[in-house]
């Protein structure tokens, strides 16, 4: 049970840094690009997958603690941690975070006005979106929509 435990908390810790990378690198590559107003504590709580981080923290805490053959934990955990920290280059950094949050082609109604283009960022309270006619990134109220 001891080892389970150990298992468990080592994958946790590894799959925390890898994430804290991974948002760090959206967080300066895409969402600050863009200059959205947004904090890295509330990027990181409010995108993070439950299910694939304790997926990933028992994967990774198994072949950590349970695993005899020590090449194959290191070789996995060394090309996770490569490709993260591969994110923190713009360009991939930037391509990561267009794949996670750009949603393309959407019609957003208000009561007063319709916008089409592209979702930047769906935040907590508002929306940042880049209105093509006006060709320019505007923030929409989540509560002036109309739904």
């Amino acid at each position: 049970m001891n080892r389970a435990i150990q298992a468990l908390l080592s994958g946790i810790f590894i799959t925390f840094i890898l994430d804290f990378f991974l948002f760090l690198g959206v967080l300066l590559n895409y969402i600050n690009f863009y200059n959205i107003d947004l904090y890295y504590n509330i990027l990181f709580a409010d995108n993070q997958n439950v299910y694939l981080f304790f997926g990933t923290s028992i994967i990774l805490g198994y072949l950590v603690v349970y695993v005899k053959n020590y090449k194959v934990s290191l070789i996995t955990v060394g090309v996770l941690s490569f490709l993260v920290l591969l994110t923190l280059f713009q360009s991939i950094g930037h391509s990561v975070g267009e794949a996670m949050f750009m949603q393309k082609d959407k019609v957003l109604v208000t009561s007063k006005r319709t916008y089409s283009g592209d979702i930047l960022y769906d935040g907590r309270e508002q929306i940042t979106f880049y209105e093509r006619n006006l060709n320019k990134i505007i923030k929409i109220s989540k509560k002036d929509l109309k739904k």
